[in-house]
């Protein structure tokens, strides 16, 4: 995955894994032809965060690192990948969400220029999906470019920006991505770092969840675990991101 064997790499992408062997082949082998194009050399992390499937055997075949993280939260697996980075450069990305190279290159591009801590990218969906869901994940877009967040499908950081922003929150169960690009906000206004926002093109993620559960209720959801934060600390509720179908 474009990587050598004496020289340290530049980058590494990590991938929280819970159950993911359905999606995780796609998602490596579209990772490896990014990785392949781009000019730095890179790492694979794979966390297993307590898979019962075929999940870390896949991501070893795959030629990824693999780092185990028994507690079932997203946020502990994102850390665990993030402490085991070698990289200066973080991406963390979802198991089922589709890289481009150049997608990694701008991101990659944008952290070398030594001006930017870290950033997003703009969302779309791998199905067509209702228009309460594309409206939402339109809104989402519009909002997250306004107010420095980055979708958890696809974050870049500085790994010493991630480090002093103390990483993702462990005490809740969703919405770790707000939080953490809001602690990334201040490391880097502090440094007079700014955010990347990636409009030129999309980051393709999958739309399993919307199959899997009204939309409505979706929403509905999200916004009110958005509206009242401490709701994110009960794993019940935020239960549809725990599940598999």
């Amino acid at each position: 995955m474009n990587t050598a064997e004496k020289i340290p790499p530049a980058y590494s992408v990590i991938i929280p894994a819970w159950n993911e062997a359905r999606y995780l082949p796609a998602t490596l082998e579209r990772l490896r032809t990014a990785m392949a194009a781009v000019s730095l050399a890179g790492e694979v992390i794979v966390v297993d965060n307590n898979s019962t499937d075929a999940t870390g055997e896949i991501a070893r075949a795959a030629g990824a690192k693999v780092v185990d993280e028994p507690y079932n939260r997203i946020s502990r697996a994102r850390n665990t990948g993030g402490r085991a980075a070698a990289g200066k450069f973080l991406v963390f990305l979802d198991a089922d969400t589709a890289v481009t190279p150049a997608i990694l290159q701008t991101a990659l591009d944008r952290l070398n220029t030594g001006e930017y801590y870290g950033g997003g990218i703009a969302v779309g969906l791998d199905a067509p999906v209702p228009f309460p869901a594309r409206a939402f994940a339109g809104f989402w877009n519009f909002a997250a470019e306004r107010r420095k967040w980055a979708a958890g499908c696809f974050i870049f950081c500085l790994k010493n920006a991630f480090e002093a922003a103390g990483g993702f929150r462990e005490d809740i169960y969703a919405g770790d991505e707000v939080y953490f690009s809001q602690a990334l906000a201040r490391w880097g206004r502090s440094r007079k770092l700014k955010f990347a926002f990636i409009r030129t093109e999309k980051i393709i993620t999958s739309s399993r969840k919307l199959r899997e559960h009204s939309v409505v209720k979706l929403i509905v959801l999200i916004l009110l675990l958005g509206i009242f934060r401490p709701l994110l600390r009960s794993k019940r509720l935020c239960s549809i991101w725990y599940q598999r179908g």
